[in-house]
Parts: C-alpha cells; structure tokens; sequence
C-alpha cells in the first residue's frame, strides 16, 4: 500500500501562495499525530507542521503564521496551507505519522523563486 501520496507543489515566486494535499494510507493516519516534513537540498528532513487526532497544532518556528495545517478524517487526506512563501521554503514536502514510519511518499517539490 503506498503510504501517501503528495500533491500540489510548484514554482512560486516570494510571497506567494500554495496549498498542498496529501492522501494518506490508514497506517498512517491511524497514528495519534500526522505531520508535514521537508527536506532541502542538503539538509536533513525536518517536521514543518503537525496535527494531532484532537486537533493539537504545532508549527516549526520557520513557518509559523504563514503555514495552516488541517485534516480531513473523512478523506483520510491532510493539507497545508502556505503563504507568504519564502525562497528558504523551497523543499521536497512529505507527509507521514509523528513519529514517522519508515515509509515515505514520493513528496511534492515546492520552488520559490526570488
């Protein structure tokens, strides 16, 4: 079963906007806490935003105020909302539990040009 499966990642130019989906296995959303991670070139993957079963938010100092995490249990299907993006945003965006399981989706690359 593929684990995720991201989507809604592109170019954009600073201060711009994207709002990305990430359908998530039942493994995975099963988990108390699911999560958007990104990983720049050369970096490690870090947690950007999370989300807990009870609606508990936390954001990456990096991105808070500009990014809104949400979840659609129905649709077993996670958001983000990102705005005011910032070329230090540019990133490969994955979704998995917190922590994460050892599989991961393909992710969806966000570019923000200058």
């Amino acid at each position: 079963q593929v684990p995720a499966v991201e989507s809604g990642g592109g170019p954009v130019q600073t201060g711009g906007s994207l709002r990305l989906s990430c359908t998530v296995s039942e493994s995975i959303f099963g988990g108390y806490v699911i999560g958007w991670y990104r990983q720049a070139s050369g970096n490690a993957r870090e947690l950007a935003a999370s989300i807990s079963r009870s609606g508990i938010i936390n954001y990456a100092d990096a991105v808070e105020g500009r990014f809104t995490i949400s979840r659609d249990s129905a649709k077993h299907t996670l958001y983000l909302e990102m705005n005011s993006l910032k070329p230090e945003d540019t990133a490969i965006y994955y979704c998995n539990s917190f922590p994460p399981t050892g599989d991961w989706g393909q992710g969806t690359q966000v570019t923000v040009s200058s």
